[in-house]
């Protein structure tokens, strides 16, 4: 039952898939993640390569490559536990692949693992991810302008999410969050996002690290009145985040955004509750614009 309801998940996500797999970035990542296997199968290239196999063939693989490939399988599957959207999944096979490709190359022919792993370094630098563009109603804040729209109305709730560009995790998210914006955006209740990659000293204002090695992004905050009411991922006394799964399901339960969403649209709409939400329609297709840039 498990399979069948993966499967039908898969098959109604995949004009979705389909499409997003065909961006310039994930067309080339797709090749280097199958690089060794093209190698190790091509008539008249795998004759060349070296094997442990008993039989002698060099066009499959020896014990020691299927070994690494049921490794690396396994930790993909372990890692994909916690994926919460299909490009996350996608880009979890993606990154291990190339891990597994670097250990297989290396293992082949120093000179072949060389070679690819300068190849991915280069790939690493020059391409990126491309960011979310899809809809939502989201503000985007800068270092000065979040405290004055956090605190200019005291009866509007902002969500907001602190986030870099860079953190392939915020990127995942990116989409999650829009939809909740989308959801439940009203007069009362407000999404934000501001990038403490770019902005430091956001980052140290509200007390959000950037480091990956801190596990804090995202971090989504609740602010009522400039000041915050609840943050997930929480973090412990030593500045590390208390795991914590970015699903839309778990948001709604924790932030409690139902009720929230009730109470935050009575909020009437007076001619001061609806110049910000014109702001926020102006902040948002300016920072479409900064995407596009980048």
């Amino acid at each position: 039952m498990a399979l069948l309801t993966a499967l039908l998940a898969f098959l109604y996500h995949l004009p979705h898939v389909y499409k997003w797999l065909l961006r310039p970035y994930y067309v080339a990542s797709l090749f280097m993640s199958v690089a060794f296997l093209a190698i190790r199968k091509t008539p008249g290239v795998c004759d060349h390569l070296s094997t442990q196999r008993e039989d002698g063939n060099p066009c499959d693989f020896d014990w020691r490559e299927v070994e690494i490939l049921m490794f690396l399988s396994a930790i993909v599957m372990m890692k994909n536990r916690r994926a919460i959207t299909v490009e996350q999944h996608v880009g979890n096979i993606i990154l291990f692949s190339k891990v597994a490709n670097v250990l297989l190359f290396f293992r082949l022919d120093i000179r072949l693992g060389l070679l690819y792993l300068t190849l991915c370094i280069v790939f690493l630098m020059t391409c990126k991810p491309p960011l979310y563009m899809g809809p939502e109603y989201i503000k985007y804040f800068s270092d000065k302008t979040i405290d004055d729209e956090l605190e200019r109305d005291g009866r509007v709730t902002w969500i907001v999410e602190f986030f870099a560009n860079w953190s392939p995790e915020c990127q995942s998210f990116a989409s999650v969050y829009a939809d909740l914006s989308l959801k439940y955006n009203c007069a009362g209740l407000k999404f934000g996002k501001v990038d403490i990659g770019r902005y430091g000293e956001v980052s140290k204002k509200y007390k959000v690290s950037a480091s990956p090695l801190s596990k804090q992004l995202p971090s989504l905050v609740i602010f009522q009145g400039g000041k915050e009411v609840m943050r997930r991922p929480q973090v412990d006394k030593k500045g590390r985040a208390v795991s914590w799964t970015f699903t839309e399901e778990n948001i709604i339960r924790e932030f409690n955004l139902n009720e929230l969403y009730q109470k935050s649209k009575k909020l009437s709409k007076t001619k001061g509750a609806e110049e910000p939400e014109q702001e926020v329609v102006g902040a948002q297709e300016e920072d479409l614009e900064t995407k596009k840039d980048k």
